[in-house]
């Protein structure tokens, strides 16, 4: 099994075994690293998706905010020309109902919002 330069002589099927067991190795590897890489390219769509809902999100918040400190002001001026207190009582009692149906309708979609970026994010 010893050639006379002192190289080591490998039979013909052990050779075809280890060249098979190294091609088998290589494409395991190669399934692997592609594998991997659809993993992370997932990863990194979730993410983006993720940080553009939650601005989503950000930006319908303050949007809602500006309404509802407008809505304040509003309220503010039409006290100052009130001219009575019944008439403070019915304008703080509309202003009241108002928000308050305001309010619901913007939690609703802040929630519907919430739900489809957790939705985006797990695609």
């Amino acid at each position: 099994m010893s050639r006379d330069n002192g190289a080591f002589d490998m039979p013909a099927e052990m050779r075809a075994f280890a060249e098979r067991s190294m091609e088998q190795a290589r494409t395991a590897f190669d399934s692997f690293v592609t594998a991997a890489q659809q993993a992370a390219s997932v990863a990194q769509t979730q993410a983006m998706n993720a940080q553009s809902g939650a601005r989503e999100v950000g930006t319908l918040a303050m949007q809602f905010t500006e309404r509802n400190i407008a809505s304040s002001f509003e309220f503010a001026q039409k006290l100052m020309r009130a001219k009575d207190a019944a008439e403070v009582a019915a304008m703080h009692s509309e202003f009241v109902t108002n928000q308050v149906t305001a309010l619901t309708e913007q939690a609703r979609e802040l929630s519907r919002q919430a739900t489809k970026i957790g939705a985006t994010a797990r695609q």
